[in-house]
């Protein structure tokens, strides 16, 4: 017998509400709506953010801070992770990145410098750090930038 095979006995089970079945369920008359008002009528359900006519908590505080819309987030991947997860292959690309799971498919990428190469190897991304490019350099591999901007 496993955990998730285990169930309570039915006598032990709580019945679910009969809302609206008469007054023997003990849910009767107003089947535990209270008595008249907006929350008592069928079909109707305000928005949650809905305050009762008070002026809403998002109206009441003030704005602050800058949401830049042009701002690209980029996911990191370190060279010892890359190393890690490709052991025999001498050229990454972008593709093989992206199927390894090591950045969601379609995000730009930012190699980093943490960790060591001993063979050379070719990366393909669309950033890479300073550091990464310079031990990229000294194992003998190739970095392929796919922006312009290999620095920062």
């Amino acid at each position: 017998m496993l955990l998730n095979e285990l169930t309570p006995f039915p006598e032990e089970r709580k019945d679910r509400k009969r809302i609206g079945r008469g007054r023997g369920t003990g849910q009767g008359c107003t089947a535990g709506k209270g008595n008249k008002g907006q929350n008592a009528r069928a079909g109707v359900s305000s928005r949650p953010w809905f305050e009762g006519g008070q002026m809403p908590l998002a109206r009441r505080l003030p704005k602050r801070g800058f949401k830049n819309p042009f701002k690209v987030s980029y996911s990191p991947i370190n060279l010892d992770r890359l190393v890690e997860s490709f052991p025999e292959t001498a050229e990454i690309t972008l593709d093989l990145i992206y199927e390894r799971g090591l950045a969601p498919k379609g995000a730009p990428v930012k190699i980093l410098g943490n960790g060591d190469l001993t063979k050379a190897i070719t990366v393909e991304a669309h950033k890479f750090s300073a550091s990464a490019l310079e031990k990229l350099a000294k194992a003998g591999g190739a970095a392929k930038p796919l922006e312009n901007v290999t620095e920062g």
